[in-house]
């Protein structure tokens, strides 16, 4: 039995901050300690491409977020752990599904349409600033999830349409070629922690308000100072509702230390005090981390031979999946094909399945008998999934699937059941 795999990526653009390592590295890290799951943790260093034109930056983000993951504690033993630019099957398999991904639906990603909609906004041209990769992103992760067969991907639900559009990709090329691609589940975030950065909005790179994750302790307690407080004064209770400074604190806290501080909060702690707690409770967790970080940033190099060694790891099952998808679309060597040739006739006198989509955008599944006669004709349907479901039961010999409401018989029940039984010994002989 396969284990339940599941994939995470970050995205090499900047350096890690408190808000990544609550919201995203450290339950991942817990994660990947699940008896039972089979867990894949990448360097997004393609996706940086899309937005990050300093190759430095992206370099150092790639050095910086790998030595983070390590320092967190995820055990490259344990997990499969790459760069995504070290598996040169996933460019591949970007291109086969980009031949399977309409316009229509790339034309509804949610950052396509942001930067058109703010164009527009703008009075500027729909489509300025808008490059292939911005526009491609999904399908570019759509092959990152694809290509490793992940059951399930954590997500906020931001970040949901993009799990669906995998699907769709793969539902497709699955109906087109046969089943071959696993179809992803989101794994919905509810609890992921979002933390307030030192001006209170939500801590990003874009808005220039975070703090820095394996900073000195100086520099830890020099941001933790900056952060924005109201201005009661010591001994005046303190409202623990809509401060930053609280939200950090509970982010790394047990609940009694919680309740110790919003007890605090309601006595009138100063915030001088409160920040000095603060600044505490959150190096206490990380100073053990930082000191490995330091340690794995000094040597780049076992990073590096780290990531190598995870590469070789992901790639004993992305080349034999490519090599079989390669086959399945008809990239093939010659002279099996010439051999195949040669082997034909005998195939012609079997029953066959064939599926197709018409113009209408609806899926159809035919049976059809070795002298060409349309044993089963099924009604158009929307999903190419239900289609591809169909037409797998069929080519197993299921005479329940007899019964499906969609499927019209074009031929008496005897020829079509003993075209199915040819079809289950063709199978089995296989």
């Amino acid at each position: 039995m396969t284990p339940l795999r599941v994939l995470t990526g970050i995205t090499t653009s900047g350096t890690p901050h408190l808000g990544n390592y609550v919201g995203a590295i450290r339950p991942a890290v817990r994660a990947s300690l699940q008896p039972g799951v089979q867990s894949f943790y990448f360097l997004a260093d393609y996706h940086a491409l899309i937005k990050v034109g300093e190759p430095e930056r992206i370099a150092r983000s790639t050095l910086e977020i790998a030595a983070t993951w390590l320092a967190a504690g995820l055990d490259p033993q344990r997990v499969t752990f790459y760069r995504q630019s070290d598996i040169p099957e996933i460019p591949e398999l970007t291109w086969f599904l980009t031949c399977m991904a309409g316009k229509g639906l790339l034309n509804r990603a949610h950052a396509y349409k942001a930067q058109v909609d703010k164009n527009l906004a703008g009075g500027a041209d729909a489509d300025a600033d808008v490059t292939a990769g911005l526009f491609m992103y999904p399908v570019l992760m759509a092959a990152d999830i694809l290509m490793f067969k992940a059951h399930q991907v954590p997500v906020g639900r931001d970040q949901i349409q993009h799990i669906e559009m995998a699907r769709d990709m793969a539902a497709s090329f699955n109906h087109l070629y046969g089943e071959h691609l696993v179809l992803p589940e989101a794994a919905i975030e509810e609890t992921v922690a979002t933390l307030p950065g030192l001006d209170g909005r939500k801590m990003s790179k874009s808005y220039d308000n975070t703090i820095a994750l394996f900073a000195p302790p100086q520099v830890l307690r020099k941001q933790i100072a900056s952060l924005v407080t109201d201005s009661r004064k010591p001994g005046e209770p303190k409202s623990t509702e809509g401060s930053a400074l609280f939200q950090i604190y509970q982010a790394f806290a047990s609940e009694p230390e919680t309740q110790a501080m919003r007890q605090a909060f309601a006595e009138g702690i100063a915030w001088a005090q409160a920040k000095d707690m603060l600044f505490e409770r959150i190096d206490r967790e990380i100073a053990p981390m930082r000191g490995t970080y330091d340690s794995l940033m000094a040597r780049p190099a076992q990073i590096e031979e780290i990531l190598r060694a995870g590469a070789a790891k992901a790639r004993q099952l992305s080349q034999p999946l490519m090599a079989q998808l390669r086959q399945a679309v008809g990239l093939r060597d010659l002279s099996a094909v010439a051999q195949q040739v040669a082997h034909a006739a005998p195939k012609h006198a079997a029953p066959s399945i064939k599926q197709y989509r018409e113009a209408d955008g609806r899926f159809f599944v035919k049976l059809i008998d070795a002298d060409g006669t349309t044993l089963l004709q099924s009604l158009g349907l929307d999903s190419p999934r239900e289609a591809g479901t169909l037409a797998a039961r069929l080519r197993q010999g299921d005479a329940s699937v007899l019964s499906h409401p969609a499927l019209q018989p074009g031929a008496p029940l005897p020829a079509i059941e003993q075209a199915l039984a040819r079809l289950l010994s063709l199978s089995q002989s296989a």
